[in-house]
């Protein structure tokens, strides 16, 4: 069984920062082979698909937050991160860690981000 464990959200001026964690664990010997993503879901819409980090480290970003955000990989803790700054209003969602393709049974509870003056 594989479990991932997203962490780092919460409530953050507009403008500001803020730094997700994504921790996989369980019965997984080939991490560093998987593409991984963020993913998030705002009130009343899709979860979409925000930015993507392949086996080589190879990075893609939605254009809603391309230049402000960035994810990265540590294959040997098993992680995936996502340093958010300059953020805005829109970006409140909660958000979520996944494989590409995603697989429905990786999803997690999801970590809460509230952008609010």
């Amino acid at each position: 069984q594989v479990q991932l464990v997203e962490s780092g959200g919460g409530l953050v001026l507009p403008g500001g920062s803020l730094r997700l964690s994504c921790t996989v664990s369980g019965n997984i010997f080939t991490f560093s082979l998987m593409s991984m993503g963020w993913y998030r879901q705002a009130p009343g819409k899709d979860r979409e698909l925000v930015a993507s980090i392949s086996s080589h480290s190879t990075t893609n970003y939605a254009d809603s937050v391309k230049g402000r955000f960035t994810i990265s990989r540590d294959n040997a803790k098993k992680m995936v991160n996502l340093q958010m700054n300059s953020l805005k209003p829109e970006d409140t969602a909660v958000y979520y860690c996944n494989s590409l393709p995603l697989k429905p049974e990786y999803w997690g509870q999801g970590t809460q981000v509230t952008v609010s003056s």
